[in-house]
Formats: structure tokens, sequence, C-alpha cells
């Protein structure tokens, strides 16, 4: 199982809200397939998953048989990048759903759940209930600083890091201080962290024991987004090759990457790395931009897709996605879109203040020519003092739309 920080960043980071399907469809008749799931009988989550669910489905009232299962759908998330895992991992725990005080393993797994539709305040609360039972709870503490760092409350944040420090491995606590320093100015002593904490880890003679490939690829990315805020953009390719090389299907990985490339003006090397996980909308994303980039005959049937995707999730009245949604509204719809990315950009912001969020409404009120609406951003860099240069260089741009129009 990868380490409670991976996926409390990795989840936290809404790269991956919006159902992985296209517009409402009405089937015509029972027997008709809606979808065949690329799960084979060789896959070893997919056994793994059967296994759990008959273990469940023969004593679906008890707690563990319960929680592996649900454990197993939410590890399946970072892979595969659809949350309908999320909601099968939740009906897995109905029988203590709506209890005040579950038993802890099924309180830290509500509030897990109920951060990813960005039900925080309530994540929270179970999280310190979690912790009042069992001050010792690494899952509950990592969950309680990613949580935290995503409503840009630093000092609660790293005070999560420092209690889970004893409980975790040098290089997951390592990681999670860094995961602050990265965000408050100190960028550089955050990259050197990291590096130093993989060296110790993934060195054998040393009796710390070598890191889990899965806590290395978490590791690796984090240093390379890192080192990219720094401006070292040899050093921040280096750890996204390192981290890819290790062949795990991560879509946190593959949307920095691909990221990363289309800011480098390298959208060519974007359809090879993400050829086939277009079931990730994250990932279609980051496809029809390339396209875009590129001119490809397909650029136009991917941007429908995705137009489809974020229709679908309007109706159902998912509104967790609208950092991605600004982004292709903004990028690959008419130019109409604009006002309605800005308007995304506002209403994401107001959720979620990480970097990501940042750039997102600092990109929408320069294309709209609103720099006003960018206020907030502005203020949460200088009291942050988040180092970053693409948000420095947006933030220049923003003051010089503003001296145009006054």
């Amino acid at each position: 199982m990868r380490s409670p920080l991976y996926f409390a960043i990795f989840l936290l980071t809404a790269l991956c809200h919006a159902v992985a399907v296209a517009a409402p469809f009405v089937p015509t008749s029972d027997a008709q397939v809606l979808e065949r799931l690329p799960s084979r009988s060789t896959d070893l989550r997919a056994r793994e998953l059967q296994e759990l669910r008959t273990v469940w489905r023969s004593k679906p009232q008890d707690v563990a048989a319960s929680v592996n299962l649900a454990r197993a759908y939410f590890n399946a998330v970072a892979a595969e990048g659809d949350p309908r895992y999320i909601g099968y991992a939740q009906a897995a725990l109905a029988p203590w759903w709506t209890l005040p005080a579950p038993p802890n393993d099924v309180r830290v797994l509500r509030a897990i759940l109920r951060q990813f539709d960005h039900r925080f305040d309530e994540s929270l609360l179970d999280l310190d209930g979690a912790l009042a039972s069992d001050p010792r709870n690494a899952e509950a503490w990592s969950w309680r600083a990613a949580i935290h760092m995503v409503q840009a409350n630093y000092l609660q944040a790293r005070q999560s890091c420092e209690a889970l420090a004893p409980l975790t491995s040098a290089l997951i606590a390592s990681a999670c201080a860094a995961q602050v320093d990265a965000t408050t100015g100190r960028t550089a002593e955050a990259a050197a962290a990291l590096r130093k904490a993989l060296q110790v880890a993934t060195t054998t003679s040393t009796s710390v024991p070598k890191a889990k490939a899965e806590q290395r690829l978490w590791v690796l990315t984090r240093l390379a987004e890192t080192e990219e805020r720094r401006g070292a953009y040899a050093e921040a390719e280096a750890a996204f090759r390192e981290a890819v090389a290790l062949n795990i299907n991560d879509i946190y990985l593959q949307a920095a990457y691909a990221d990363f490339l289309l800011d480098q003006g390298r959208a060519a090397e974007v359809p090879a790395l993400l050829k086939d996980r277009g079931r990730a909308d994250v990932l279609l994303l980051r496809q029809a931009l390339a396209a875009q980039a590129l001119g490809t005959p397909d650029a136009a049937a991917l941007a429908r897709e995705l137009g489809a995707r974020f229709d679908a999730a309007r109706l159902r009245g998912d509104t967790t996605h609208r950092k991605e949604e600004s982004r292709y509204v903004r990028s690959l719809a008419v130019p109409a879109g604009v006002a309605n990315a800005l308007k995304l950009a506002i209403e994401n912001f107001a959720e979620q203040r990480e970097p990501a969020d940042a750039r997102i409404l600092l990109e929408a009120a320069i294309a709209a020519k609103q720099p006003a609406a960018a206020e907030p951003v502005l203020q949460w860099m200088a009291k942050s003092g988040i180092d970053s240069m693409a948000l420095k260089k947006l933030a220049t741009q923003l003051t010089a739309t503003a001296g145009a129009k006054s």
C-alpha cells in the first residue's frame, strides 16, 4: 500500500474529480452493454478487488472486511483516475457512514472520502475525532496536513507534519515538511531536503530501510515540481524522468510531467507519455491541450469529449472539478468562454489555495482582462511568501493588464 501522505497529497490536488464518462446516456434495454472495463483476469488489482468483494459480500457488517475493500477501491483511484471507486468505497462503509463516532479505521476513511467532495471541514472533524482516540494514527495526521495545505493553513499543516514525523519513515517525514517549506518561501531548502532524504532512503548501505518504489515516485514528483517552481528546469526534468522510469501508473505524475512538457513548448512528447490514458479526465485534458498545440486531426474530437464529460458532471451537480474545467474553457472552448473560465477559477480558489489553483486564477484573470479578480491570489502570494517563477511572471503580467486598463 502506498504511504498515507502520498494519497493525501495526490487526491487533494483535485486532479481527478470529474467522472470519466461522456454525456448522460439512457440504455434501450437491460441487456445493453454500457461499458467494457479494462480489467483482465491477469490484472493483479482486479483480482485483489474481486477477492475482497467476495469476502465483504459474505460478511458486509464486518469492519475489517469493509475497510479492506474500501481501501482497495481507494488505492485504485491513483492508478486509474476513475473516481467511481470513491463511491464504491463509500458503499462498503455504508453500515457506519452516518454514525457520529464510527470505529477509527472507518472514521479516517470517511474523512478521506468526504474531502474528495471538498467537504473539508467535515473531514477535519473526523480526523480530529480519530486522533483524539488514537494520537499515533499516522494516516490521520498525514491527511490533516494535506487538507490544511489545500486550505493554506500552513501553521496547522506544519504541526501535523511534526506529529507525523515519529510515526513514519524519515523519507515521508521529510517530504511532509518540504511540502510546507516549498509553499512558504523556502523552495531551495525544500528541494535540498528532498534530495537528501531520497539519497539516504535509496542507499542500501545505510541502516535506513530502502524506500519502496511508490514512496520514491511520490517524493520524486514533489522534487520535480519544487525544482520547476524555482526555475531549475534541468533538475526538474531529471526528477520527472526518474519517477517515470519506475514504471508505475500514476495519474498525478503523468499530469504533472505533461504540464511541464507543455510549459516547455514540448507538446510533441505528451501523446506518447499519455497514450491510452484518456479515461482519466485530467489526462484527457492534457492530451487535448497537446493536440491543440500540435494542430493534430484529433484535437477537435478530444475537446468535444472533454466538454461532454464536464457537461455530464454539471448535470450531476458535481462542482469539484472547477480548476480543470476553467483551464478547458479558457484554452479549448470558444472565446466567449473566457468569462466563464474566470468565474470557475474564482470559485475554485475560494475552496482550495494551492499553487496550481493560483495559477489558474491568474491566467483566467489575465485572459479576461479583469486583474482585480485575481487580488485574492496576490494576497495569498504575499502572505505565504511562495517562491514561484511562474506565479511571479503571471503576477507581473496581471499588473501590466491593470495598467493598460487604467
